[in-house]
């Protein structure tokens, strides 16, 4: 018994259709773009890990994690793409793991986002007692709950999947993509899914608005930092956009199902490569081309190893550390 419906089975049986000079036409630059932003994020990964001056300040700590899950979330992303480009099926427990993993990693985003929204907040409202309140070792607690969080949603699902009668399936081999949504084998799984996303993703969306608000209410002060507060107000709101986008990444499987039952088999597998772009791959994007062009501190040190080791005037100073 398969809870797969016949149409996301037909879209898999739609790749027997799709020459393999289309494959690559559409693989092909995608995954060079993934592979140029998983060097950007590697080499921020290093910059945030080897400089004394983002290891001992909490907001660079934060970023780190955000900038680690991101890439995990990528490269298993990019995974199950050339995968399914590839034409190649799983079995369930293999499918399993790396998709239980992924959404271990697809939680800590929109987790951290929240942690980071609310240190951003302190660091305008109460910027004399930030020092004492946003601590490394506070940080680091932070994350570990994060992290916590995210791994019980992971047990929960392993434990909904085991109540499933896999003895009942004709075979283990997949019948379709490695996804999220085969591996939704029962109501139960579904219902668990979704209330869990909604729950996670409305949650973070009113703590980083409320962050939003108080530092706009504490801007009009005149005790404030006026460009601070409007340069937090920016970065608050860029994470009100890759809340969005993230959430977006949540509903790709189920709109791609809907698609294929209206249109015709290799239509639906160029929108499904336009709609991985766009929804998956993109968000994950964000981090660095936020942080790391924003961030005075980062851009001068990145461009520096992006650019063969080139010295720039505004990152001789930060490289002595």
């Amino acid at each position: 018994m398969s809870y797969v419906t016949p149409s996301k089975t037909n879209f898999t049986v739609g790749l027997q259709y799709r020459g393999t000079l289309e494959v690559l036409l559409f693989s092909a630059p995608i995954t060079a773009s993934c592979c140029v932003f998983l060097l950007v994020n590697g080499t921020m990964l290093h910059i945030l890990r080897s400089k004394a001056v983002f290891r001992e300040t909490a907001c660079y700590v934060l970023l780190y994690n955000l900038l680690f899950a991101d890439t995990i979330q990528m490269v298993l992303s990019q995974l199950l793409y050339i995968l399914s480009a590839c034409r190649i099926r799983l079995t369930y427990p293999v499918c399993g793991f790396v998709v239980m993993l992924a959404n271990l990693t697809t939680g800590i985003s929109p987790l951290t986002l929240v942690v980071m929204s609310l240190e951003r907040y302190v660091a305008v409202c109460y910027p004399l007692r930030h020092a004492s309140i946003v601590t490394i070792r506070k940080t680091a607690l932070a994350i570990i709950i994060v992290w916590a969080v995210s791994s019980l949603n992971v047990f929960i699902r392993l434990i909904l999947l085991l109540n499933f009668p896999f003895e009942d399936l004709e075979s283990l081999q997949m019948k379709d993509f490695c996804s999220n949504t085969p591996l939704l084998l029962g109501p139960m799984s579904d219902h668990y899914d979704k209330a869990y996303t909604w729950v996670l993703f409305v949650s973070a969306g009113v703590a980083v608005t409320c962050s939003y608000i108080g530092v706009m209410i504490a801007a009009r002060s005149a005790s404030t930092d006026k460009v601070s507060a409007r340069k937090v107000r920016n970065t608050l709101l860029l994470h009100l956009i890759q809340l969005a986008l993230s959430l977006s990444s949540t509903i790709y499987d189920p709109l791609v199902a809907e698609i294929s039952k209206v249109l015709d088999r290799v239509t639906v597998l160029r929108i499904w490569s336009i709609l991985y772009v766009f929804m998956i791959l993109f968000p994950r994007c964000l981090s660095p081309l936020i942080y790391g062009i924003r961030d005075q501190m980062i851009r001068g040190i990145l461009m520096y190893h992006l650019c063969c080791q080139v010295k720039l005037p505004n990152s001789i100073k930060l490289l002595k550390y």
